[in-house]
């Protein structure tokens, strides 16, 4: 496991117990003195970052690898005397869990203020779930990693909590004028939310699968406000009034003993085999066109394997060490400047401060998640 034995050489591997585990470095505590010829055993769910000298080496994908250094075994441990019998080729193997990561909780720890168009000034709480996936091992462990022995999901959660929300109070400003379209827009909203968290997730290696809305709460005094203008429109429409007291009447004659409720039941029992065949038919189109999946290159948008370090087409590195935190390019790991735009690499981004509460929000946001106001 990379431990600092004098003769033998080392087989690395690693296996995740807890299943909430990003990632695990050999040896944890400190750096080691892996030997040459170390065996390292890849699985087909992990991703292995091999460090030497400091350095992020190579990424390897699943399978039996041998590490080369300058480690000899007794060899080594002889000529590193003068540093106290500790040789000075450092090295160690970060794992990478490659596997999707489900039911991590999001939601907003205070209301965010939402302008509503028709009820004002309104204070939302949402909460909702989102799968997160590592897509570049190497871009992971140099961007939120560092030198931790371990990384597990609750040590990274609470961040990624804090963008979805300022985002989400973002595309809420942007795409909808009234809490009270809320209910038949849930989908549209999760699909368009998580398009435009990718890019905040891809600065880091990252990449989230799915995104979930389970709730969006206003206060009780809007609740209640929406109740009443629901019994309004339902009164105004007499139509769908009646529509309703019939088919409860049909449901009551269906339940009921005798010749009404056995025809009705009959009918129901023809109707029934029909929508279910329809209902099934969709969900299986549905499930077998979201299975087609492809990866493609980041720069030209060609479809590349899975395997591949380079894209055939443009020659664009597909294996990444850091990535611009203005632009999102590519960057080489020695590169001092993004070739795109300019920004320094070693430079954070500014949070945005709101003009009117003073708060901190992300530095491209259009919302202040205080007071709601437009950035």
């Amino acid at each position: 496991m990379g431990t600092n034995n004098l003769v033998f050489l080392e087989n690395i591997e690693w296996f995740d117990d807890t299943g909430k585990q990003l990632v695990q470095r050999i040896p944890e505590s400190g750096s080691g003195e892996i030997k040459w010829s170390a065996q390292l055993t890849v699985r087909e769910s992990q991703a292995a970052v091999f460090f030497y000298k400091g350095k992020a080496v190579k990424a390897f994908a699943q399978g039996r690898h041998t590490l080369k250094t300058a480690n000899i075994p007794i060899l080594t441990k002889i000529l590193s005397v003068p540093w106290a019998m500790e040789s000075p080729l450092r090295s160690e193997v970060i794992f990478c869990n490659l596997k999707v990561f489900p039911n991590l909780k999001w939601g907003t720890r205070e209301p965010v203020t939402f302008k509503d168009s028709e009820l004002g000034l309104v204070r939302l709480r949402a909460f909702g779930v989102f799968n997160l996936q590592i897509v570049q091992p190497i871009l992971f462990v140099n961007s939120l990693v560092g030198t931790k022995g371990m990384f597990s999901t609750s040590e990274i959660e609470e961040y990624l909590n804090l963008v979805i929300v300022s985002r989400f109070n973002d595309y809420m400003g942007e795409m909808l004028d009234s809490v009270l379209n809320l209910p038949s827009r849930y989908d549209e909203i999760s699909k368009g939310l998580l398009e435009k968290l990718q890019d905040d997730f891809k600065h880091f290696g990252l990449a989230m699968t799915h995104l979930y809305i389970n709730s969006v709460t206003p206060p009780p005094e809007v609740q209640q406000a929406i109740d009443d203008r629901g019994r309004m429109e339902v009164l105004k429409d007499m139509d769908k009034l009646m529509k309703m007291k019939a088919a409860m009447a049909m449901e009551k004659a269906a339940e009921s003993e005798g010749g009404a409720g056995n025809g009705m039941g009959m009918g129901m029992g023809i109707m029934m085999p029909a929508m279910f065949a329809k209902f099934f038919d969709k969900d299986h189109k549905s499930g077998a066109a979201s299975s087609v999946s492809s990866l493609t290159c980041k720069e030209c948008g060609q479809p590349v394997p899975e395997e591949a370090h380079f894209c055939s087409m443009c020659g664009h590195q597909q294996i990444l060490f850091k990535d611009c935190v203005k632009c999102g390019k590519h960057i080489t790991i020695n590169a001092k400047f993004c070739s795109r735009c300019g920004h320094p690499v070693d430079e954070l981004p500014v949070p945005k401060v709101c003009g009117k509460c003073k708060a901190d929000n992300l530095p491209d946001s259009l919302f202040c998640n205080n007071c709601g106001e437009r950035m």
